[in-house]
């Protein structure tokens, strides 16, 4: 007999007109034992399956089952982890973990009560911190003392509300692993919602889409035969899993794609020469060096050394980088967190100064900022009364200060429909959803015409999903401009996707170049086309043995030379 059911399940809120259909006709049926992951885009309904399978809400019509029993309110054998924390700020980490051992086992002895807790806390490697309040720890650690209290309760199910999305990638894989040894330890029954495919054929005996809404309703299913124990390293070279990847994958663009609004047509703007801020040239002696042509050598990191005074001394992060752009290159800056990255980009931007060396670009030194360096964070920093053409246009100003109202504008409607706002441009930033608020950044980015577009993550915050569209609209708008590109990234697919050149970082401190690979591959370049290169696993497996060898700590300076 299945241990979770679903029978024709319906959700819907709201009356009349202002009624939302959520979930249609859900049909699901989950063994013991059993690893069971729904993948789907943002707002298709995952969390509202969540909550029916937890017994947060009721069904509209349809049954959800335990056991063969209605579910009818929240119960301590079937274990929930959301997303967010939900941590009790002023209690430490044990503590947090006993109020679940409390809550169920209030009629044991304080004695063994208190062994529950520690076991809990031991199993997901936090004895070391189990007097830490939560504003002393990392974001893995909180969702580390997250799990642990939903494991404390002794669930039979465990059911995971996209628990690892808001984590960086090295952390997330770590979790995984976690995850796979309690699941096998512990025999639970496992309901992984995610939006992140990687995730899904790791842990999952089984993923099954979830359509995009109103009325989602769960999709064809995927037999994940992988033979356990899963390697993620070791998969790189299953043939049997790229196949069922790239099935997943194909299948997920094909919904997204039935989703996408219509991109209303508008002409491109006649061009506009932008205004351009003198900098000061680099010094004669590099003057006379350089004698490739600009082309060949448009952006360069000469030497460059950035070092922070501490309490404990000087402190290194980036010791002597050199690195040399192509104009109209992208490259793809990836490591390990605290390898540098971000602090390179700024540097680029003029954000942050250079301790030795120096960022030339376009024949001159950079020194300040300037929006001939356009830069998208993970968080694109709208003003949220305004509008989205309203945000564009404050760059556009700047930058066109010479050209009529009408043209400006022209810049500005054209660039927010060709990430896919045409319909959204006059909707305030705080009424966008995260991947949205991204759309009008690469679209403030793109319009100011920049030298130099610096990337620092941008698509960190959002879900694998969201993130897949967003590459691809980028890939897109990036094909009209050529503008030369550096991203900085954690995601493999990403910086293979984007990249002519794909630079690896050394741990910090003392961060430098450990690795430049070139991507020999065609574009335009689609996520479906990667998938299916013969060379784009070659170039994966390379990516993941250089950071796997710098996955445990800096490498001795020796072996990073």
């Amino acid at each position: 007999m299945a241990i979770l059911e679903l029978r024709g399940v319906s959700k819907s809120y709201g009356e009349a007109e202002e009624r939302v259909d959520v979930l249609a006709d859900l049909n699901l049926s989950i063994d013991e034992g059993e690893c069971v992951a729904i993948i789907g885009y943002s707002g298709s309904g995952k969390t509202t399956l969540v909550s029916l399978l937890a017994g947060l809400i009721e069904p509209d019509s349809g049954e959800a089952l335990f056991e063969g029993k209605p579910i009818t309110r929240p119960s301590p054998e079937r274990g929930v982890v959301f997303q967010t924390y939900s941590l009790m700020p002023w209690m430490n980490v044990a503590q947090n973990v006993q109020l679940a051992v409390d809550s169920v086992f209030g009629r044991e002895s304080t004695k063994a009560r208190a062994e529950r807790t520690h076991a809990k806390v031991s199993m997901v490697g936090l004895s070391h911190a189990a007097d830490r309040r939560p504003a002393e720890l990392s974001g893995g650690m909180r969702q580390r003392t997250n799990l642990a209290r939903a494991l404390a309760l002794e669930p039979k199910v465990l059911i995971l509300d996209e628990p690892l999305s808001a984590l960086d990638a090295l952390t997330r894989a770590k979790l995984q692993d976690e995850l796979e040894t309690i699941r096998v330890s512990e025999k639970k029954t496992f309901v992984l919602v995610t939006n992140d495919v990687d995730e899904a054929l790791l842990l999952a005996d089984r993923i099954i889409p979830l359509t995009p809404g109103p009325n989602a309703t769960l999709d064809h299913v995927f037999e994940v035969k992988l033979p356990r124990p899963r390697d993620r390293h070791a998969l790189n070279h299953s043939q049997q899993f790229k196949q069922l990847r790239a099935d997943i994958t194909a299948h997920m663009i094909a919904l997204g794609a039935g989703r996408a609004a219509a991109v209303e047509s508008i002409s491109e703007p006649k061009p506009i020469t932008p205004l351009r801020l003198d900098e000061r040239r680099p010094p004669r002696a590099y003057q006379d060096a350089a004698k490739s042509p600009r082309e060949e050598r448009y952006v360069e990191f000469s030497q460059i050394t950035k070092t922070y005074p501490t309490s404990k001394g000087p402190l290194t992060v980036l010791k002597d980088v050199d690195l040399m752009m192509k104009k109209g290159e992208i490259i793809s800056l990836i490591g390990h967190s605290g390898c540098g990255k971000s602090t390179l980009l700024t540097m680029c931007a003029g954000l942050t100064d250079v301790t030795l060396g120096g960022v030339i670009l376009d024949g001159r030194e950079v020194t300040r900022a300037s929006p001939e360096r356009a830069v998208v964070f993970q968080a694109p920093s709208l003003m949220p009364w305004l509008t989205a053409r309203e945000n564009v246009m404050l760059g556009v100003d700047r930058v066109y200060p010479h050209a009529k109202q009408a043209e400006r504008l022209d810049i500005v409607d054209y660039y927010l429909a060709r990430v896919g706002l045409a319909d959204a441009m006059d909707r305030r930033a705080e009424q966008l959803s995260n991947g949205m608020k991204q759309r009008v950044g690469l679209a403030r980015a793109f319009a100011l015409s920049p030298k130099l577009l610096l990337l620092d993550e941008p698509f960190g915050m959002l879900d694998s999903l969201t993130r897949w569209e967003l590459q691809e609209v980028l890939m897109e708008v990036w094909a009209r401009s050529q503008v030369t590109t550096i991203c900085v990234t954690h995601d493999v697919d990403e910086a293979i996707l984007l990249a002519d050149r794909v630079v690896m970082m050394t741990n910090g401190p003392e961060a430098r170049i450990g690795k430049v690979m070139p991507v020999d591959l065609p574009r335009p370049r689609t996520r479906k086309a990667l998938l299916e290169h013969p060379r784009y696993y070659e170039y994966r497996e390379q990516v993941l043995a250089f950071l796997e060898e710098y996955e445990h700590g800096a490498i001795s300076k020796k072996n990073a030379a």
